[in-house]
């Protein structure tokens, strides 16, 4: 009782009224460093346990392993494990669950970080073995390791707006062309929310973020739940030098957890995905999506980088407002 108590106030902290804010200007402060090793250590830890596809071996005990960390980086009073089952394709019950972390609980304002963790149970691109699920270590473990390292550097530097980190579960769970199979944490938490009314800011979605010779393109959902917040983070990257990455071209609508906390919530919530945009419009994804090949060998130390170093920079530089 003790705990939900505590769950509920630092999710009611994040309430507001009206529109959400995002001034993204610099405010004259310092940016802890990020390490790209670290990351890439986090995204290394989670492969060791092998594929995380719901119902493996692998995804039990990745599981524990995040909550673990999370709670060194937080606190107990500040993590919480939201557990859901979902039935799968084979009628099997599996459990699933999302990781929820907040930092600087007692901040009325907030904004919203997240990644999924799971891994994909099959790996149809892959020429041979089309069945069999894929280490992820982009899809999913890069994401994870930019939001585990960033949580080190909360818990050893406050920083000046609360954060929630979100973990979800089941975001690649479906096949291909069965949207209602995907995104299931991100649904669980859109239609069960701890305590209703919470409303940060706004939300980023990291996936994807790791891979060799990554670009960002402005993912289009993203661009109409908030262009202005997109722009500035580009804007933010490419103060960092950092366009090779963060190119000042529109990309493509993607179907990604971000557009289900939209809609079910209504927190404007970006995209930061690799992806390239096809003549026709379609998305397009790096060879190695989907395949075995999504494994430790694509991981770029420097696209990691990149991309913490402009989260710590709009987290710590960027934001204005600092309230209480």
């Amino acid at each position: 009782m003790l705990f939900l108590l505590a769950l509920s106030g630092w999710l009611l902290s994040g309430c507001e009224t009206g529109e959400p804010r995002f001034s993204l200007e610099k405010q004259g402060r310092e940016v802890p460093v990020f390490s790209a090793g670290n990351a890439y250590h986090i995204i290394e830890q989670q492969l060791s346990n092998g594929p995380r596809n719901p119902g493996s071996e692998g995804h039990r005990s990745t599981k524990e392993y995040l909550e673990e960390k999370l709670r060194e980086y937080a606190g107990s009073n500040s993590v919480f494990v939201q557990s859901f089952q979902h039935q799968g394709y084979n009628e099997e019950v599996l459990e699933m669950y999302n990781l929820i972390a907040a930092f600087e609980p007692a901040r009325n304002d907030r904004i919203l970080l997240a990644a999924h963790w799971d891994t994909r149970p099959r790996g149809e691109e892959d020429p041979d073995r089309p069945e069999d699920p894929i280490p992820g270590a982009d899809d999913g473990g890069s994401g994870v390791g930019v939001l585990l390292e960033l949580a080190r550097i909360f818990h050893e530097n406050p920083p000046p707006v609360g954060v929630d980190i979100i973990l979800f579960d089941g975001e690649d769970f479906g096949r291909s062309g069965d949207l209602q199979n995907y995104f299931l944490g991100a649904r669980f938490w859109g239609n069960n929310p701890p305590v209703p009314g919470y409303h940060p800011r706004f939300g980023i979605l990291l996936d994807m973020v790791g891979g060799q010779g990554a670009q960002f393109l402005k993912e289009r959902h993203s661009l109409q739940f908030a262009p202005f917040l997109v722009d500035a983070v580009w804007e933010t990257a490419h103060d960092l030098g950092y366009e090779g990455y963060f190119p000042d071209q529109e990309g493509s609508y993607i179907s990604d957890d971000h557009m289900i906390v939209e809609q079910l919530t209504g927190i404007p919530m970006i995209n930061i995905i690799h992806h390239r945009r096809n003549e026709n419009g379609s998305a397009a994804f790096p060879e190695y999506w989907h395949t075995q090949r999504d494994n430790l060998e694509i991981i770029d130390r420097n696209t990691l980088q990149a991309v913490g170093d402009l989260m710590t920079e709009l987290i710590y530089n960027r934001i204005g407002g600092n309230n209480p």
